[in-house]
């Protein structure tokens, strides 16, 4: 998409890791992490156990809706584990194994090395993995033809984090490796607004819990929103509220934006209005609801409809796009004559 949408999921540069001395939001240990519990307390059991024993962790896939924590659990597990941090990298970055190779054989003794979009790494690269993840080994082909020969080499044992939205697009055996695999959930509002109070903390940002719990409800069920919504209305604050972040700030700073109650932006109603008055609620194809907007088709199915697919507004049917009577009453119109499909909200108001 051409223009920034701030609520969206995706990692934008201001969300990337401040300069040395500037105070991070990121959570540096696991008793400072909020929500997921189930998975917090697998990792601290792992991680107390692998620290005992002095070995590697066993190996961790993370999946789930971008913005939830993937990255900062990744950081945390290793400075749990040794004090370091984890060596990143991403599928795509792993275009041939010699890259991997080099990552691998650099590595020491229990390290953690990350992996983001795990499920776009190569075949080719993939099968370098395998003995790696479980025997801590790789053998590399040198030369071709007739002249090739197979050198085996022994590595540090390690962790490895798998990180992916598309978990389905995993092989079985790159999977099976794994011994924690995890899907991370949308947060609640009492852990949202829990995280906003410690961000507000952590920025130095005087706010009243009302004002927090405003940005929470906002937030769409991530942290990541969550806190870039409390930096832009900590700068409305200091503007406008003499630094202190009231209800009536945290309002004005939202309308500003443009996102509403349900944390949607202009374009997510967009969306649902055209779907509303132009297809009358629907169904209506993706290509078609694309070419009326303006938009690409991938934006819309990647970008705009999974939020309101988990709120309930909308509703993909095998004809197409249907407008919920929950997204008919977002929108204050008036649903069509003829039934319209009942709301599936995942989310309390």
């Amino acid at each position: 998409m051409a223009r920034e949408r701030i609520i969206t999921t995706q990692a934008l540069p201001e969300d990337q890791p401040p300069a040395p001395g500037q105070p991070t939001l990121r959570p540096k240990k696991l008793d400072d992490y909020i929500g997921q519990r189930e998975l917090i307390e697998k990792l601290r059991i792992s991680i107390a156990a692998a620290r005992q024993r002095g070995e590697a962790m066993e190996h961790v896939l993370l999946h789930g809706p971008p913005g939830l924590g993937k990255t900062t659990l990744a950081h945390i597990i290793a400075s749990e584990l040794n004090g370091t941090i984890p060596k990143i990298t991403s599928g795509p970055a792993l275009a041939r194994p010699t890259e991997l190779v080099s990552m691998l054989t650099n590595m020491q003794r229990g390290d953690v090395l990350f992996i983001d979009e795990i499920h776009r790494i190569p075949a080719a690269v993939e099968e370098y993995l395998y003995p790696a993840m479980e025997d801590f080994c790789i053998d590399v082909v040198m030369g071709s033809g007739t002249h090739a020969n197979s050198l085996h080499m022994e590595i540090q044992p390690f962790t490895l984090i798998g990180a992916t939205t598309r978990a389905g697009l995993l092989s079985g055996p790159m999977r099976s490796r794994f011994g924690i695999v995890h899907h991370l959930n949308y947060y609640d509002l009492p852990d949202l607004l829990q995280i906003a109070t410690r961000s507000a903390g952590v920025l130095d940002l005087p706010a009243q819990k009302e004002a927090l719990e405003l940005v929470a409800r906002r937030a769409r069920g991530t942290p990541r929103v969550a806190n870039r919504l409390l930096r832009r209305v900590r700068d409305f604050a200091l503007v406008r509220g003499e630094g202190k972040l009231t209800p009536q700030i945290a309002v004005e700073a939202l309308q500003l934006e443009a996102i509403d109650e349900q944390g949607l932006d202009a374009l997510d109603r967009r969306f649902m209005q055209v779907l509303a008055r132009d297809y009358e609620g629907g169904p209506a194809g993706i290509e078609a609801l694309a070419a009326t907007m303006g938009e690409e088709s991938d934006t819309l199915e990647d970008v705009i409809e999974p939020f309101l697919l988990q709120i309930g507004f909308i509703r993909r049917t095998p004809k197409g796009r249907q407008l919920t009577a929950a997204g008919y009453g977002h929108l204050k119109l008036s649903p069509p004559a003829r039934p319209v499909l009942e709301d599936n909200s995942l989310f309390g108001s």
